[in-house]
């Protein structure tokens, strides 16, 4: 049964478990202004660079379903002690790394230990805090995060011209192993007073079952695809592409190209409570909040690939960069559609299926990128990174007509819900289309 107000004790909770995907967004977003000196470094070109996200992220994406089956079986607790370790040691191991195989295992460590931190806080969230709470402590989490995505922009730009490469990633590593002490001193599993049930036994016989059962409901299939959309521009920008495409494509100084990758980490943690508030208050309108942000991304991509010269005025880039940014606090609407639409006890497998799609479609895009790259390696930088970001907006197209399709089934399983008199977590009203999808 869900709590019914939050208490200080779980906002404490809370906040030590948010710190952990703090670390988990620097480690994730590090190599993106470190993307030109690892090139350096490992000796390797585009293609073998992207490889390093592809890795990572496709790790990240592959584990979300496994996450979920081990917070339900194993608690968020236990799950986050072991995401703090994890990405420690990926973290020390990238530090001292000098060969291009070692880095790689490194950076799948860290993939692997980021992919238990945000499943692992959302069911922390929704065990400790009221349904009604849920969207914003959600939104807030994601925009809290977006802190460690600061940190790996401006501030390790400037640690890595200071003290280097070996220290910086060293220090981090470290730091975030020991934190995994706090976790397990600090998180509990469910407030005082609630009975934690007794956890389900994960067998590969029932999995493949849990996964269907959660991916049949249509709320999960709309998160998926809400998700695929919204969140994978902005998170390739910071993670590998952004930094050297301002650098090498737009011609900016290092410190501006810092500077922008900045700007969107700022945008998303200023909307991200704003957007989580107005879902909460009013979650009639996240799809309509989803549809709009699309809009607007398609309007960026037609500005960004199709500017004469493919070379931008500068002050044009922060502001097509922020617009893209608020794809992050958009996708947190994904991650409220499944905890609305599956009972408790599924949640945190939900949530791991609809978290893959972002990352999904990042790892389909960091890989193509890198190819193209080096494919058109013969074109001037401003029209090799045209055509290789065309990848981009081929993923935001295809991803927008199947969140358009899947938004109208899901409210088409609203509707018949209601009408067999059952209770609806948000009620909408119909519309013409809807008619016609019934008829």
């Amino acid at each position: 049964m869900p709590v019914d107000r939050a208490t200080r004790r779980a906002w404490l909770i809370w906040s030590t478990a948010v710190i952990v995907y703090v670390a988990a967004l620097f480690h994730r977003t590090s190599l993106g202004v470190a993307s030109l000196e690892a090139g350096e470094r490992f000796a390797v070109g585009s293609a073998a660079l992207g490889a390093f996200t592809v890795l990572q992220i496709g790790l990240y994406a592959a584990m979300q379903i496994p996450t979920g089956l081990l917070v339900d079986r194993f608690g968020a607790r236990r799950v986050l002690v072991a995401a703090a370790l994890v990405m420690g040691l990926g973290q020390t191991l990238f530090a001292l790394a000098h060969s291009y195989p070692l880095g790689l295992a490194a950076r799948a460590v860290l993939g692997v230990g980021d992919a238990l931190t945000w499943v692992s806080v959302l069911r922390l969230a929704a065990a400790h805090f009221p349904p009604r709470r849920f969207t914003v402590v959600m939104s807030l989490s994601s925009a809290l995060g977006a802190i460690g995505n600061l940190a790996a922009t401006v501030p390790l730009t400037l640690m890595l011209d200071g003290i280097g490469w070996t220290t910086t990633f060293l220090v981090a590593g470290v730091a975030t192993a020991a934190y995994a002490a706090v976790v397990a001193l600090k998180v509990r599993e469910t407030p005082d007073g609630v009975v934690q049930p007794e956890p389900e036994r994960v067998r590969l016989s029932v999995v493949g079952r849990k996964v269907a059962e959660a991916w049949h409901v249509p709320g999960t299939r709309l998160g998926f695809w809400v998700h695929f959309t919204t969140m994978s521009t902005p998170m390739l920008l910071s993670l590998l592409w952004g930094y050297p495409y301002l650098v090498e494509a737009q011609g900016m100084p290092a410190a501006s190209a810092s500077a922008v990758l900045s700007v969107m980490v700022v945008v998303g943690l200023v909307s991200g409570p704003v957007l989580g508030g107005v879902i909460a208050r009013s979650p009639e309108w996240r799809m309509p909040l989803v549809g709009g942000y699309l809009a607007v991304a398609v309007g960026v991509w037609a500005v960004l690939l199709g500017w004469p010269g493919g070379v931008l005025p500068q002050p044009l880039l922060p502001v097509a960069f922020g617009l893209l940014a608020l794809g992050g606090p958009a996708s947190s609407v994904a991650f409220a559609l499944v905890r609305d639409y599956n009972p408790l006890h599924r949640v945190s497998t939900a949530t791991g299926v609809a978290n893959v799609g972002g990352f999904a479609a990042i790892t389909v895009m960091a890989l193509v990128i890198g190819v193209l790259l080096d494919v058109v390696s013969f074109l001037p930088p401003a029209q090799a990174y045209r055509v290789a970001l065309l990848s981009v907006a081929a993923v935001l197209v295809l991803g927008t007509w199947r969140t358009v399709v899947w938004w109208r089934r899901a409210r088409a399983a609203v509707f018949a819900a209601e009408d067999r008199g059952e209770e609806v977590p948000v009620q909408i009203r119909r519309g013409r289309f809807d008619m016609r999808l019934a008829a």
